[in-house]
């Protein structure tokens, strides 16, 4: 992932804008097993690297390193994200003349089907009545083609983790990401926790970042439908005033979804859907 997506951003983020911000670029490698830290130091020795002791999670892995950081803006950007020349402009720009939204995202398209809006975050993030995430560009499992029918920017209820810029401040001052979570909603989650806050969320088309998807964890695996599961009826928990009714119905779709992957075969996923909500049950006292 490092040999392959970092270099688009090393050569398409300048270490400065035209207003003379500095801008620094960090991995932050959250407890690897591999060769990371090797290759960064030997290939991309401008990149700063903040080393944490263990893999905390997408959530928490944030959280710790977003607190040795100081700058206005931080952006979340995946590992498996290629950037575009200038991507970076369109979000710093909107956000210095936008006082009252808390961040942005780019479009986010497939790197796999290049044409094609991407899974995670697509042209902006909405929930619907039930508060399942859907976004323009994707429902569901079904992908639109980018034919610029989505290229205004659009306030939006989410803005991607893949590729999102947020004012640092607003982000630590919200709790950023919730570590229990460990992966998947985490950002949905925090993006309702600001919004509840009054800022605004935004997608700006003109700035565009390729993603790949499934890079930590494939859409078929179980561990990321326990995620999806179990992280959902916990953000609704946390962030819906009286969610009770939400709820109830969430949980007998949660029960027809496990039927669902029942029928195609999905053992895995069958049994996550009930150890979600297994869990779920424990978990929601903490809140």
């Amino acid at each position: 992932m490092l040999k392959k997506y970092l270099p688009s951003v090393v050569k398409n983020t300048p270490a400065s804008s035209r207003k003379e911000r500095e801008i620094e670029i960090i991995v932050a490698d959250n407890g690897s097993t591999d060769n990371s830290l090797e290759v960064l130091a030997k290939d991309f020795p401008s990149v700063k690297t903040i080393v944490l002791d263990q893999n905390y999670g997408f959530a928490e892995g944030y959280n710790r390193a977003i607190a040795q950081v100081d700058s206005e803006y931080t952006v979340l950007l995946n590992s498996d994200v290629e950037v575009t020349e200038g991507w970076l402009d369109p979000l710093l720009a909107y956000l210095d003349t936008h006082t009252d939204v808390a961040a942005v995202q780019p479009k986010i398209r497939s790197w796999v089907r290049r044409s094609h809006f991407e899974h995670a975050g697509a042209a902006g993030g909405y929930l619907s009545k039930l508060y399942f995430p859907y976004c323009r560009g994707r429902i569901l499992w079904h992908v639109e083609e980018d034919k610029g029918q989505y290229d205004t920017a659009a306030e939006v209820d989410w803005t991607s983790g893949a590729c999102m810029c947020v004012r640092t401040k607003v982000y630590k001052e919200c709790g950023g990401l919730d570590a229990a979570f460990f992966a998947h909603m985490e950002e949905i989650d925090l993006c309702w926790r600001m919004r509840n806050a009054g800022w605004r969320l935004v997608c700006l088309p003109q700035s565009v970042v390729y993603h790949l998807g499934g890079g930590a964890l494939s859409y078929e695996s179980p561990r990321k439908t326990y995620l999806n599961h179990r992280n959902n009826l916990l953000m609704i928990y946390k962030n819906k005033q009286h969610p009770c009714g939400v709820l109830f119905v969430r949980g007998l779709l949660d029960y027809v979804a496990a039927c669902f992957y029942l029928l195609q075969g999905r053992w895995g996923a069958f049994k996550a859907v009930f150890q979600a909500r297994r869990d779920y049950r424990k978990m929601k006292k903490a809140y």
